[in-house]
C-alpha cells in the first residue's frame, strides 16, 4: 500500500517571490500532511534507513510516533541522538544517506525522512515543551573549541552524560557554518539560536570572542582545570583560484561574502551597517552548496544576472539536487564547462568582465569524475561587476600552529585516530572539517557524537 501512496512533496514559496526576499523557501509540512507522509513507513524489522544517518537516529521509532500523531513524542525519540533536529532536518542531504537507504525507494520514493524531521523539530520549538532532564554532575570538566555543528554536537552528548562542558566561540555568535555560511532562506537563524539555548538549559556555558590560539592555548586550557579538550573549528580558510585579477575590488570568498550577508546581516543594509556591493552581474565560481547558496544570496541582494561558472558538465556539480532545482527555477544561469582563466578590471580596479575558456569532458580522473579539457581558442568574456570564488576551504592554523604537539598532514588538518578521534595529544580530541576537510553538517555532528563518546570513555578513567 505504501508503494502506491506519493511521497509529499515540500511546499514552497513561489520562485518569482522568493528570489526577491531571504525568508524561508520551503515552508514545512503541515500536520495533515506530516501524518500521511509518516503512514508510508514500513516500520522495517531490519532498518536499513539508520545505517544512513551519521548520528544513528532512532528512525522508525519517530516516524512511528509521528503516524500516531504524537508529535511531541516524536521529538523526544529524535533528540536521544540528534542535538540539532531542526538544523539538520533543512540542511543535511537525505537523499544521499537515511533516504537513500529506504526500501521504498527501490520500487518507488523513499519516506520522505527529512522532512518529517523538520517537521517534528519545528513543532516543538512552536510548543515550547522542550524538556531538560539535568543529568549528575561527574564533576569533570571539558572545553570545546568552535560552536560549529561537531562542537555543538560533542557538546550536547557530554552534558547530557553530566560533564561540566564550557565552549569557546572565536566569533560574536554561536553556530559556526550554520550561522555565518548557510543563508537565512535555507536556514532561519532564530532556529540555529534556539536550538543552542537548549544546549544552555542543559548547563552548558558558551563564551564568543574566544579566539583560541590568540586569547589563549589548548595547553592552557589543559593547565587550568580542563580534564579534556575537542577541538572542532571547522574549515574556515578559503580557497581561492590563483588567477590575475583576483584583487580587483568586487572580488569576494564565498566566506567573506555569505558572513557578511548571514552573519552580520548585510541583507538588511541600512538596518545593520554591513554594505555588500553585488552590481547588476555577478559570477559564481563553483557548483557546491556554497555556490548555489552565494549565487541565490546574490539574486536577493539585488543582482540582475547571476551566473554559475563550474568547469565540469551538470552531471558532476556536487550541490544536492535540490539546491540546484531551486537555483535554476529563480533564475540563477549556469556557465558549465566553463573554466575562469582570468578577472578584468576598470580603471578605477573594480571588475568588469570574467575571461574563460571552453571546456570538454575527457576521461574520467581520479576521483571518478571525467576530466574537463581546455578547448584551444574558445576564450570569452562574460561581463560582471561581483566574482564570488566557492571553490572550498581548508583548515584555519590558529589553533593548530598554537598547539605544540599536534600531528597535522600535509594539507593542514589535525590526524586523529579513527575510532576515537582522539589526537596525537592524550586527553585532546578532534572532529569535524578540522580532520576530514570541508564536507557536511551531518558528518561534521556525527564526528563530534562520535569524539563524545570517546571522551567520555576516557573521563571516567581518569
Amino acid at each position: 500500500m505504501a508503494l502506491k501512496v506519493p511521497r509529499h512533496e515540500m511546499p514552497c514559496q513561489e520562485p518569482q517571490v522568493r528570489a526577491h526576499n531571504f525568508e524561508e523557501v520551503a515552508l514545512g509540512y503541515s500536520t495533515e500532511t506530516a501524518v500521511e507522509e509518516a503512514q508510508r513507513c514500513l516500520q522495517c524489522k531490519k532498518p536499513r534507513c539508520r545505517e544512513g544517518c551519521p548520528v544513528n537516529v532512532l528512525i522508525p521509532d519517530f516516524i512511528h510516533k509521528v503516524a500516531d500523531s504524537d508529535f511531541l513524542g516524536a521529538a523526544e525519540v529524535l533528540k536521544i541522538k540528534n542535538s540539532l533536529p531542526a538544523v539538520c532536518g533543512r540542511v543535511c542531504p537525505q537523499e544521499t544517506q537515511c533516504e537513500s537507504k529506504c526500501i521504498l525507494g527501490v520500487k518507488g520514493e523513499s519516506v520522505a525522512i527529512g522532512r518529517l524531521e523538520r517537521f517534528v523539530a519545528d513543532y516543538e520549538l512552536k510548543k515550547g515543551q522542550a524538556k531538560f532532564d539535568q543529568p549528575e554532575s561527574t564533576g569533570k570538566k571539558v572545553a570545546i573549541i568552535g560552536a560549529g555543528p561537531s562542537g555543538l554536537a560533542c557538546t550536547g552528548d557530554l552534558a547530557k552524560a553530566g560533564h561540566e562542558v564550557t565552549v569557546f566561540e572565536a566569533l560574536h555568535v554561536a553556530g559556526g557554518v550554520l550561522m555565518y555560511g548557510i543563508p537565512e532562506f535555507r536556514l532561519p537563524k532564530d532556529v540555529v539560536q534556539t536550538e543552542i539555548s537548549n544546549l544552555r538549559a542543559l548547563g552548558v556555558e558558551i563564551l564568543t570572542n574566544q579566539v583560541v590560539g590568540k586569547v589563549t592555548t589548548v595547553q592552557e586550557l589543559m593547565e587550568n582545570g580542563f580534564d579534556a579538550v575537542f577541538i572542532g573549528t571547522g574549515a574556515g580558510l578559503p580557497h581561492f583560484m590563483n588567477i590575475p585579477g583576483e584583487n580587483l575590488n568586487g572580488v569576494y570568498s564565498a566566506n567573506e561574502f555569505l558572513t557578511r550577508t548571514n552573519l552580520m546581516k548585510g541583507y538588511k543594509f541600512p538596518e545593520y551597517s554591513t554594505p555588500v556591493k553585488v552590481g547588476k552581474r555577478v559570477a559564481v565560481l563553483g557548483a557546491g552548496n556554497v555556490a548555489m547558496d552565494a549565487a541565490r544570496t546574490a539574486l536577493r541582494l539585488g543582482a540582475e544576472e547571476v551566473n554559475i561558472v563550474y568547469r565540469r558538465s551538470r552531471a558532476e556539480m556536487p550541490a544536492r539536487h535540490e539546491e540546484l532545482e531551486h537555483a535554476e527555477e529563480e533564475g540563477i544561469k549556469f556557465q558549465l564547462l566553463t573554466n575562469p582563466v582570468s578577472i578584468e578590471g576598470d580603471e578605477k580596479g573594480s571588475v568588469r568582465a570574467l575571461t574563460c575558456l571552453r571546456y570538454e569532458l575527457g576521461e574520467p580522473d581520479a576521483s571518478g569524475r571525467r576530466a574537463p579539457i581546455a578547448i584551444p581558442g574558445s576564450e570569452f568574456e562574460i561581463p560582471v561587476e561581483t566574482v564570488v570564488v566557492a571553490i572550498g576551504q581548508g583548515p584555519n592554523p590558529l589553533v593548530t600552529k598554537s598547539t605544540e604537539g599536534l600531528e597535522l598532514n600535509k594539507r593542514g588538518n589535525i590526524v586523529a585516530k579513527e575510532e576515537t578521534l582522539e589526537t596525537s595529544i592524550p586527553g585532546v580530541f578532534a572532529g569535524g572539517d578540522i580532520v576530514t576537510g570541508a564536507a557536511t553538517v551531518i558528518l561534521a555532528m556525527g564526528a563530534g557524537k562520535k569524539a563524545a563518546a570517546a571522551m567520555d570513555s576516557y573521563l571516567k578513567q581518569k
